[in-house]
Order: structure tokens, then C-alpha cells, then sequence
């Protein structure tokens, strides 16, 4: 079995092993991570040989720091990503590189259909119909996405929220409350198969969904990192941040909106969340939180994607694809059935 974990911000860790009467057997760890001294690769492929193949990932993990020294030294990866990768081979785990991945840029639509597409397009790469793909949405009219487990009185200022003309749908991912108007952020959606996240815990696969937006940002001279569990930021704020659902049909939806040139103010009248989080900074200013990639590029909104799209396609391939006729038919009857009912908009009331 074969395992790779490239690990958030560090190294490359590659795993080769047999499972022999129930046990790991012919354990060889690799990769381009550094480790001193020599030895301490030796002791790491000791320690996991014989180990149950179903031992717990802590039970691993363990294993691997006991039979480290003191004198142990591990740069760009560390005893939990081993444990990862081990992980990501027995459970026959893929890689970006393993799929033809497409593209759909746009349309703008509805915010209510976009809260359908993604759980159509999800379940459509789940059943195998549609291919991996990479979506870039676009926004028609102002919105306010709520997190599938939000209060919508407790996150939304109906009343700013009329009078600005802002939508309120709810999404199918957990997560915070998303301040959405054309032109004013970046939002992309993953859908892949759940086997490129097998052997992954929730918060290792939300920083590997996104490594490919933290490069292209450091190509742009933003010095963009992750936090976890789901925030993408820079030494002079928070860019965004990202939400995931795994679906039963064998799917994993990963998307995160970024913050391009955000009214600040007006989000603060809109979203009640903010102004306690506002409160909570001792900052005036919602614009001083959420620091806009306008202001750090000085680039069109236009010119980021483009570099976020020919990142993705650079690192992993990418072909240019779209809703079809028939994905758009389902997203229909969904926003009739589900995401345009109050039922479940007032799901948390």
C-alpha cells in the first residue's frame, strides 16, 4: 500500500507498507522533510512495523515519539502526519493528480441556486456523472449565507438586511455567516470524491483542500496562511474562510469566499455576529478585521482568479467545463423543494 500527505505549509511525507495476519509489515517512510539525526528514520520505520493495521491514529502517533530521542529534530512535517499518511494508504487514499479535474467559472445566478447547485454538483461527482471540478462562482444580487446550524434572528439584521436589499439563504455546510455582493469577493467551491480526503481528520483536509489558493496568494505577494480550522489570513488580517460538507454519495464539498473589496461598515449593520466580534477587537472599523486582497494586490478582482485558476490548473490540470442543462434542472427543483422554503431557511429559526 501507498500513502502521500503533503502537509499544510511543509513537506511531502510518503509511506510504503504491507498489511501481513493483521499487522503493518515492510514500513518505509520518505519524503523531501528534514530529520535529524539519520538514525531517526530507522527508529520511525521500527516503530510502526508490527503495530495493528487498526490500531487507533493516537496508538500511532504514540509509537512513533516514543521511538524518537530527546535529541529528535523534524522540520516540515512531524509524528501525526506519518500517522496521516499511514492512514491515507490503507484506506486507499488519492491525490489531486489522480482525477481530470474541470473547471466552471460562473454563471451569476440566484443565491438561492447557487445554495443548490453546490449539493447537486457534490452529489454529481459522488455518482460519478460529473468529474472532479473546480467552480469559481459569481454573485447576481447581495446575500447573506448562513451556516447550516445558524440562527437566522442571531446572525441577520432583518431589517438592514431589507433595506440593503440582501437575500438570506442558508447553506448545506456548518460554518459562520457570509457577507456576499457582486464584485466584492472571491468565492470558489471544490467537489471531489471522498477519497481524496481518506484518512484525513476534518481539520488537516480543510488546510490540503486549500494549499493551492495559499500558493497562488504567495505569488501574488500576499503572505497568506491558514488557521485553523477553516480561516485563510495575512499579518494585516483575515482574507476568508472555508466550510465543508461530506455527503453519503461518496462526495466531499469544500468552498471558501474571500474577501476582494468588502463595504465593512455595511456588513456590520447586516451581519449581528459582526458587531460582536467587532466588540470583542476593540476595533471601529468591520474594514480592519477583514483585510480585502484589493488592498493587498491592488489587482483587478478579474486578475486574482486567473491566478488562482492557472495555480490550480499548473499544480493539478484543469479543463473548462459547465452546468449543464440537466444539473441545472435539478438545482431548480431544489430550491423549490428545499433551499427556497422557509422550512428550511427557519431550520434554526
Amino acid at each position: 500500500m501507498h500513502g502521500e500527505f503533503k502537509v499544510p505549509g511543509g513537506k511531502l511525507v510518503v509511506v510504503d507498507l504491507d498489511v501481513v495476519d493483521g499487522r503493518i509489515a515492510n514500513f518505509q517512510l520518505a519524503g523531501d522533510f528534514f530529520l535529524e539525526p539519520d538514525s531517526a528514520l530507522a527508529a520511525i520505520n521500527a516503530a510502526v512495523n508490527g503495530l495493528p493495521a487498526d490500531a487507533e491514529p493516537a496508538t500511532i502517533t504514540a509509537a512513533i515519539k516514543a521511538a524518537l530521542g530527546d535529541d529528535a529534530v523534524l522540520l516540515g512535517f512531524s509524528a501525526d502526519a506519518v500517522t496521516t499518511t499511514i492512514r491515507r494508504a490503507m484506506q486507499r487514499a488519492t491525490t489531486f493528480k489522480d482525477y481530470d479535474w474541470q473547471l466552471i467559472q460562473g454563471p451569476a445566478v440566484d443565491p438561492v441556486v447557487q445554495m443548490a447547485l453546490d449539493q447537486v454538483l457534490s452529489e454529481e461527482v459522488g455518482a460519478g456523472r460529473r468529474k472532479p471540478t473546480l467552480r469559481i462562482w459569481e454573485w447576481e444580487k447581495p446575500a447573506i449565507v448562513i451556516g447550516s446550524f445558524q440562527s437566522v434572528k442571531n446572525e441577520v439584521d432583518l431589517e438592514n438586511a431589507k433595506k440593503y436589499g440582501f437575500d438570506i439563504v442558508r447553506r448545506i455546510s456548518g460554518g459562520g455567516a457570509m457577507f456576499m455582493e457582486a464584485g466584492s469577493v472571491i468565492t470558489y467551491s471544490i467537489y471531489a470524491p471522498t477519497d481524496l480526503v481518506q484518512g484525513m481528520s476534518f481539520a488537516d483536509s480543510y488546510a490540503f483542500l486549500d494549499e493551492w489558493v495559499i500558493i497562488a496568494l504567495r505569488s501574488l505577494g500576499i503572505d497568506a496562511s491558514y488557521v485553523p480550522l477553516n480561516d485563510i489570513t495575512s499579518p494585516t488580517g483575515k482574507i476568508g474562510g472555508a466550510a465543508q460538507k461530506r455527503l453519503g454519495s461518496g462526495a466531499v464539498l469544500h468552498h471558501v469566499t474571500m474577501s476582494y473589496d468588502m463595504d465593512g461598515d455595511k456588513m456590520v449593520e447586516v451581519l449581528r455576529i459582526g458587531r460582536e466580534k467587532m466588540s470583542d477587537k476593540g476595533t471601529k472599523s468591520a474594514a480592519k478585521r477583514v483585510d480585502p486582497l484589493r488592498s493587498q494586490t491592488g489587482l483587478a478582482r478579474e486578475a486574482i482568479i486567473d491566478k488562482m485558476v492557472a495555480t490550480f490548473r499548473g499544480l493539478y490540470g484543469l479543463s473548462p467545463s459547465e452546468i449543464t442543462s440537466a444539473e441545472m434542472a435539478k438545482a431548480q427543483q431544489l430550491v423549490a423543494d428545499k433551499f427556497g422554503t422557509e422550512e428550511w431557511l427557519q431550520r434554526v429559526p
